[in-house]
């Protein structure tokens, strides 16, 4: 009798996945629709017919797309990668001096870089008119960008390079809608390194095209010093005078301690976060008494009383709902966007927008005070934008993160959580990168590689491997690849800090350390209860099946000294075993 051949679960995933579509008559994927392809989005039809239309001149009918949301951020190609890996085995590694944690802004978003804009459209363009008006314009802006690039540039270390970016056009769509539905903008970033998530034409369009305002929220200043925070909060003012910036943190505590951190709990502690009340007052002063606001501050004080006795407020469940996006079919046929009536009904609409993993869904749920929509740390688990109602007076609308073309480091964006790290094929590169402005084999507390000429990013990733006992499956050798992805995500989620700095600000270092700002923002952080300092921290909640994995390993295992621990932690009953033994 012949031997049953082996069936993988993923292929009886495919299986399944493949029925479903045949059930509802869709059309088989095309090759090129997978990730990094700029056509996934598209509806796919003859070569020869025009965008959006059938080889017989009608247009195709709408039909359930299951990637149509997935990122298409693209990658290097094979011998950019190959390249790399060999730099990464052989390149020895040196600790740059302080300097080189300073960050310029000019360096990421230089002149001549946009995004994708939506083409004028009005409310009497038919849906198929405007889906095809809008591919044609997002394959122009493709087109334009990729003429623009610079000759001879390498695509291996990134000099001036466009980093990847979104390429897919329903993600976009998605922000169209946002921006275009919401009163004031809040640009969400992360304040370990802001000026990344900060595009310039993004900020000059909301407030000079659109007119409309904008507040830049500084979030997970839990995971920076006060100092630095002040200092890029100070530079934000200066090159976006238009907005308003806000320090903001859903995890409120004390100042971390040097070494890797322990990973936070899950779960409540919303009414703690740091920035609500500061929010309130920016949009108080954008709205200028338009809108009744004294809702939202009621709720805030609420919410203060119910922390102060230690326990969370009893949400209100308001009405809520998403709007779907599809504005196109309300009233005022013929009108234009520009002519839509601000603050609708007496409602003041704000929108969350900004990269993937800035922590748009943690700010979104500590304004409502509970967990209104899920956070991940994985980039692209928001997917399409959401409404809620924070008062019958103010409404909140999640936008998926978006990637915007930048010329940012490659290693920078998978650092940031940008770019998934699931997804790399080579994330060696990314880790001599951290090791380069942090010292990993000391913080890791890596055993010295058998060379004596020094560290290497493959000597780190293995040194690691063998701590952790990262063995591959059939040879049981280190398994380098996932101790690189288990680094970076240190990194990613905030236990390895890599927090860059603005430009000059360590030539000024005791001025911003001794700024009043400074004091009152480490004042404010201290605010928060020490007893539900393990609360979820911004872009946790992850539910992909190699993070819950990482997840499983018990916490003395992960960290790696005891002198990095709180004083709070329970004693190890093994510590007085040496590692060797172990």
């Amino acid at each position: 009798m012949p031997r049953k051949r082996p069936f993988s679960a993923k292929r009886k995933k495919q299986q399944l996945r493949d029925r479903r579509e045949r059930k509802r008559g869709d059309a088989p994927t095309a090759p090129d629709s997978g990730p990094g392809s700029r056509s996934g989005s598209r509806e796919r039809g003859s070569s020869d017919a025009a965008p959006g239309e059938t080889s017989e001149g009608v247009p195709p009918p709408r039909r359930h797309d299951p990637g149509r949301f997935r990122l298409q951020l693209g990658g290097p190609r094979a011998e950019a990668l190959a390249r790399r890996r060999r730099r990464a085995q052989e390149e020895v590694l040196e600790l740059l001096p302080e300097s080189a944690l300073e960050l310029d802004p000019d360096t990421l978003y230089g002149p001549g870089l946009d995004f994708p804009r939506r083409p004028p459209w009005s409310f009497a363009m038919s849906p198929e008119e405007l889906r095809v008006r809008e591919e044609a314009a997002f394959s122009t802006f493709l087109r334009a960008l990729q003429d623009g690039q610079r000759p001879g540039e390498s695509e291996d270390d990134g000099g001036g390079a466009v980093a990847p970016f979104e390429h897919n056009l329903e993600t976009w769509r998605q922000l169209w809608r946002v921006l275009e539905m919401s009163d004031i903008i809040l640009l969400i970033t992360d304040a370990r390194h802001p000026v990344l998530n900060v595009p310039p034409a993004l900020a000059a369009h909301v407030t000079r095209e659109l007119g409309k305002g904008l507040i830049l929220i500084l979030n997970k200043v839990d995971l920076t010093s006060p100092a630095v925070a002040t200092a890029w909060s100070h530079l934000l003012r200066r090159r976006f005078p238009n907005a308003r910036v806000v320090p903001f943190t859903s995890a409120p505590r004390r100042s971390p301690v040097p070494g890797l951190q322990r990973r936070q709990r899950r779960g409540g502690g919303w009414s703690r976060a740091v920035g609500p009340w500061q929010l309130l007052e920016a949009c108080e002063s954008i709205v200028g008494g338009e809108v009744d606001l004294s809702s939202w501050r009621a709720r805030l004080e609420r919410a203060e009383e119910a922390a102060a006795r230690g326990e969370e407020e009893e949400e209100e469940h308001e009405e809520e709902g998403d709007d779907g996006g599809r504005d196109e079919d309300g009233d005022g046929a013929g009108a234009t966007p520009r002519q839509w009536e601000r603050y609708r009904h007496g409602i003041l609409t704000l929108g969350c927008v900004g990269l993937p993993n800035a922590g748009k869904s943690s700010v979104l749920n500590a304004l409502v005070g509970r967990s209104a929509v899920s956070v991940s740390r994985t980039p692209g688990r928001t997917r399409y934008f959401q409404t809620h109602f924070l008062t019958p007076r103010v409404r909140l609308c999640d936008c998926p993160g978006l990637v915007f073309p930048s010329h940012a480091p490659p290693a920078l964006q998978v650092l940031a959580g940008v770019y998934p790290i699931s997804q790399l094929q080579e994330p060696y590169s990314a880790v001599g990168f951290l090791a380069t402005r942090l010292p990993l084999p000391t913080l890791l507390q890596l055993r010295p590689p058998a060379s004596t000429a020094g560290w290497t990013a493959w000597d780190i990733c293995e040194a690691w491997a063998e701590k952790r006992g990262y063995k591959t499956a059939k040879a049981a050798r280190n398994d380098v690849y996932r101790a690189a992805n288990s680094i970076l995500r240190l990194a990613a989620d905030g236990r390895l800090r890599l927090c860059l700095r603005p430009p000059g600000y360590f030539a000024q270092k005791d001025l911003w350390e001794q700024h009043p700002e400074t004091a009152a923002l480490a004042a404010l952080q201290e605010q928060g209860d020490p007893g539900i300092r393990g609360s979820a921290a911004p872009g946790e909640g992850s539910t992909s099946e190699e993070e819950e994995e990482e997840e499983g390993d018990s916490e003395e295992e992960v960290e790696p000294g005891e002198a990095t621990l709180p004083a709070s932690t329970a004693p190890n009953p093994f510590a007085l075993l040496g590692e060797d033994e172990c």
